[in-house]
C-alpha cells in the first residue's frame, strides 16, 4: 500500500496570467489526461485566459464565481462542476476543486446539466 498527498502543501503556486492560486497535480495517464486539485485562498483568482486543453473543475469545498468575456458572473459552490473554456474564476471566501484536463474531455457524456 502506498500513501500520497494532494493537500495545499503538496502544490505549487501559479501566477501565470495574473493568477494567484495553488495547484496540486494528482496523476497523468498514458493517454493525454491530467487530474489535479486546486486551492484558491480567500480572494484567490484564476486569471482570464484560453485553456490549453478542455478543463472540468469539480468544486469540493467553498464558493466563488465564473465569468467569461461578458460581465455576467455565475456563482458556483461545492457540488458544482464547471466545464471551462475561456473563463475567469474567483472567490472571496476560498474554494478547493479537482481539475481534470484532456483533449478528449466531454463532460456532457457523464454529468447531468443543472
Amino acid at each position: 500500500m502506498d500513501f500520497y498527498r494532494f493537500n495545499k502543501e503538496a502544490g505549487k503556486k501559479v501566477t501565470h496570467f495574473n493568477s494567484d492560486f495553488i495547484m496540486s497535480r494528482i496523476v497523468t495517464t498514458d493517454r493525454p489526461a491530467q487530474i489535479g486539485f486546486m486551492h484558491l485562498e480567500e480572494n484567490g483568482i484564476i486569471g482570464f485566459h484560453q485553456a490549453v486543453v478542455p478543463q472540468l473543475l469539480l468544486i469540493i469545498n467553498g464558493e466563488g464565481w465564473v465569468r467569461g468575456k461578458e460581465a455576467t458572473k455565475f456563482f458556483v459552490k461545492a457540488g458544482d462542476a464547471v466545464f471551462l473554456g475561456k473563463r475567469r474564476m474567483a472567490t472571496e471566501k476560498g474554494l478547493t476543486a479537482f481539475v481534470i484536463e484532456s483533449e478528449e474531455l466531454v463532460p456532457s457524456l457523464l454529468l447531468f446539466l443543472e
